[in-house]
């Protein structure tokens, strides 16, 4: 065998196994980057494009996977930032166009659906007039179901961090509400 036989050959192999690699990231991940996504876009078809995007990097970054210690931790923030780029561009687009004033269809109890639609509508606003910094913390702990620590990792944040600004959100949260529903004098 000569060396450059040798040397191709330890690069196939290398090349087997950081596909081997991102294979195993998007069995073992698939359904996590595509809940932060959803989280944040809420939108089925967008979470969908946003975990196909979240793993194209990945394939990208194949080359550095073997030392990369916390997988999860390290797709979990590509999804973050991935879907927060995509909401941002969203916004963009929804400024620059007209509203859309299509007909919802009555076929579910048009009652149910106004009150789901008002009662999600209202949380959303609720939580997107949450600064930025109590507001991912929270998503990412009650809406993603993460660990403080998984969250830290996402934010680049301390655990206590995460925690501190989970609890304050929730407070601002409750007062809002309480506001909201509370009699006026």
């Amino acid at each position: 065998m000569t060396a450059e036989s040798v040397m191709a050959s330890e690069a196939l192999g290398l090349a087997q196994h950081e596909q081997d690699l991102v294979e195993t990231l998007v069995l073992d991940h698939s359904r996590l980057v595509y809940r932060i996504a959803c989280s944040v876009l809420r939108n089925e078809t967008d979470a969908e494009d946003a975990t196909q995007e979240t793993f194209l990097r990945a394939l990208r970054y194949r080359k550095k996977l073997a030392r990369i210690q916390d997988p999860k931790a390290w797709l979990a923030r590509i999804a973050w930032r991935v879907a927060v780029e995509r909401h941002e561009n969203k916004i963009r687009a929804a400024d620059a166009d007209p509203p859309d004033d299509t007909l919802v269809s009555p076929v579910a109890g048009a009652d149910r659906l106004l009150l789901e639609e008002e009662r999600g509508a209202l949380l959303d606003r609720l939580l997107s007039a949450l600064p930025e910094e109590l507001r991912d913390p929270l998503v990412l702990l009650t809406l993603e179901e993460m660990s403080p620590r998984e969250v830290g990792l996402v934010l680049d944040i301390s655990e206590a961090a995460v925690r501190s600004r989970a609890f304050r959100a929730r407070q601002i949260l409750r007062e809002r509400l309480l506001a909201l529903t509370s009699p006026r004098k």
